[in-house]
């Protein structure tokens, strides 16, 4: 079939198997460009493997620490003539490259919640790794299925307090819209928490320690991001933020029961970057591209490989650069007063008559788009393709 781009909002609907294998073999091409990690971890579990940052945490992990992995996503697999999701492609891609890499590499597909996955992960950690040195958890999810009650939560994304309005950018017909969100209620707030925060996170490791699974030195980090102040309403401020300041308490949490095994937990604030998450989040698109502008021209624009790749060097050199608070920051070419000065200057200029000018919509778009594998060099995007590629280790499963 000939696959391309069908795009639903912040939602591409369509992925191509060709084009996820080169932004994977791109991934990849960066982090041995930077040379082996010295010190890093050498068995590697990541939550949330499949796309954005939870994906360059693999690829940085085995391509340049020559880590065994073991990755967790829940990606739709192809159909007759139905393309699978981005992240079902990029997961067959790096079990491929790892497999020539002779890399051991085994992936599961389900819900990273759930009891059930948790079991088989740590089923093939014991048979085939013994233990873990690493603990990557990048899940992002709209949802969540609480394992031990069962209860339903859904995430969302709202101010709290009272109701925010901001400019925004609407993707689709690119426009500069003003958006109002409504102020998220107790309970709301309580759910997006249970979703995004750190419980699962925390269960995870609990149930990673009691089956014996850590290794001594054993670290463990979960991703963060505080942002400039324009998008604090909506984050920091926001539900995501209650979300993410629960990841902090649950740190603080495992670096008391890590202890034993000399182990850390980290939470990594990280660059505003294009990924499907990112994508729906309101004003940040904007922003984003407006950053990418000011970042490309200082040059100190990264992606997320580029990102993972300083992060895992840091982590395994034991010298991380942390702030006052104790997170590990990567986010400091972002956050540099030059760069959040020149952004928060274009932020009142900007309107739809001059998005091409004062900001980096192209290169937004073009981002989003190698998200689902289209828009790569090198691939022919005119040729018929077939969407029935299988993910190596989970084909074996079956």
């Amino acid at each position: 079939m000939l696959i391309q781009p069908k795009i639903r909002g912040f939602v591409c609907i369509t992925s191509h198997p060709q084009g996820c294998a080169a932004h994977v073999a791109e991934q990849i091409a960066h982090v041995k460009s930077k040379g082996p990690i010295a010190n890093a971890p050498k068995r590697v579990l990541v939550v949330g493997s499949s796309t954005g940052y939870g994906l360059a945490s693999r690829i940085a992990a085995a391509f340049g620490g020559n880590a065994a992995t073991i990755g967790v996503g829940f990606e739709r697999p192809p159909e007759a003539e139905k393309t699978a999701t981005a992240g079902w492609y990029n997961t067959a891609a790096f079990e491929t490259e790892a497999q020539k890499a002779g890399l051991y590499a085994k992936s599961f597909n389900g819900d990273a919640f759930s009891d059930a996955i948790k079991a088989e992960v740590f089923a093939a950690i014991k048979k085939d790794m013994g233990t873990i040195d690493a603990f990557v958890y990048s899940l992002a999810s709209p949802r969540r299925t609480h394992p031990k009650t069962q209860e339903q939560f859904r995430s969302v994304l709202k101010p709290i307090g009272q109701d925010f309005t901001a400019k925004n950018l609407d993707t689709d017909r690119k426009q500069l819209v003003d958006i109002t969100l409504t102020a998220a209620n107790d309970d709301e707030v309580r759910h997006t928490v249970a979703v995004m925060g750190g419980e699962d996170w925390q269960m995870w490791v609990d149930g990673l320690q009691k089956e014996g699974l850590l290794a001594k030195n054993f670290v463990t980090t979960a991703y963060s991001y505080i942002g400039p102040q324009v998008t604090w309403p909506i984050y920091k401020d926001g539900t995501i933020g209650k979300a993410k300041a629960d990841l902090e308490r649950v740190q603080k949490e495992l670096n008391k029961t890590l202890a034993a095994l000399n182990g850390r937990a980290y939470v990594s604030v990280n660059k505003a970057v294009v990924t499907q998450a990112s994508s729906a989040i309101p004003v940040v698109p904007l922003y984003i591209s407006l950053m990418m502008k000011v970042m490309k021209k200082t040059g100190t624009h990264e992606g997320t490989i580029e990102q993972i790749t300083r992060l895992w060097q840091q982590l395994s050199a034991g010298k991380p650069n942390l702030d006052a608070e104790g997170r590990v920051r990567i986010d400091e070419f972002e956050m540099a007063a030059n760069v959040q000065e020149e952004i928060a200057k274009l932020w009142t200029q900007v309107t739809t008559g001059n998005i091409d000018t004062l900001t980096d919509f192209v290169g937004y778009q073009n981002d989003f788009l190698k998200l689902f594998g289209f828009g790569i060099k090198g691939v022919d995007y005119t040729k018929e393709t077939s969407p029935n590629v299988q993910i190596p280790s989970i084909l074996q499963q079956v």
